[in-house]
């Protein structure tokens, strides 16, 4: 059993299906009134050195939801943020706290407070990957198609954290995965490796990543923290955009996916967002139920 959640790479086929089955159980639960107290008098630290929307709003409402308490920690907040080694605050956190999630730069940072921590670690976000968002994106796909064994899915854009993710969870959950990215965008040469041998495709053919595809992904051009990078990148991404053209490649059911926030007319047209707004915003409640069954998982 996965004791925290680094990267996608920590879950097994079976321990991810595990999750997104507990994930639809507190869905249906939340739905219908029935409460679900399996954290109650715990207390999640949540370590924010990139700010957040969903992550913030869904982690805290989630630990409200199992009946434990969450306590939003700034850089502001930690002496982490004056210079105090990660180890020290790691080993202090660790005899308050019952869990932490860290919304970070660099996944070196995430792995050293699990290092020096003996309660489990949740990555909200780094820079190499966002598993959690992508545990999401698998439970909403289920939710849409009955299943994940045997579909496409198609990543367009940046090889990013998204991408990573997305690679390794889709692959573990028997999916087909196609990548398009520029060429100096690919994803980390890591989760290549995992994806060698399996079915996977990567190419600079946006057309052939798409065809027959059952699920489209995309992701913004320049992340946060990339905000220096955005002219270039909004140069060297010029057309790769989800459009009615590329949608017009994948099956006549296809999804589209968004982790938001969106920049309609670059990543993504306006019309096709508008087309499938039901499934992004699905996409973007399920954040909540499936970081719930990871916390229900590491912490009950």
């Amino acid at each position: 059993m996965f004791t925290d959640l680094l990267a996608m790479q920590d879950l097994s086929s079976q321990e991810l299906i595990e999750v997104l089955n507990l994930a639809d159980q507190l869905k249906y639960e939340k739905k219908n009134g029935i409460p679900h107290p399996h954290l109650a008098g715990k207390t999640l630290g949540m370590i924010f050195q990139k700010s957040s929307t969903r992550t913030r709003v869904s982690f805290e409402t989630g630990m409200y939801q199992l009946g434990g308490t969450a306590l939003f920690l700034s850089s502001n907040d930690l002496q982490i943020g004056r210079g105090e080694p990660i180890e020290d605050t790691a080993r202090v956190l660790d005899r308050y706290l019952d869990g932490i999630m860290i919304r970070t730069y660099a996944q070196s940072d995430v792995e050293k407070l699990a290092r020096y921590c003996n309660i489990p670690i949740i990555n909200g976000l780094t820079d190499y990957c966002h598993p959690c968002q992508v545990l999401a994106d698998l439970m909403t796909i289920r939710e849409h198609k009955g299943k994940l064994e045997g579909l496409k899915m198609c990543y367009i854009g940046d090889g990013n954290n998204m991408a990573n993710s997305l690679i390794v969870g889709g692959l573990l959950a028997g999916m087909s995965v196609s990548v398009a990215t520029p060429g100096a965008y690919k994803p980390h040469q890591q989760v290549l490796d995992f994806a060698s041998g399996k079915d996977f495709l990567m190419t600079e053919d946006r057309f052939e990543a798409t065809k027959d595809a059952d699920v489209v992904f995309t992701d913004v051009w320049a992340s946060m923290g990339m905000e220096g990078e955005a002219e270039q990148r909004r140069r060297d991404f010029a057309g790769w955009i989800v459009d009615g053209k590329l949608m017009s490649y994948t099956k006549k059911d296809a999804m589209v996916q968004h982790c938001l926030p969106a920049h309609r007319g670059e990543e993504i047209a306006a019309d096709v967002f508008e087309a499938h707004a039901a499934e992004i915003f699905d996409e973007a409640e399920n954040r909540l139920h499936a970081q719930k069954a990871v916390m229900v998982k590491l912490m009950a």
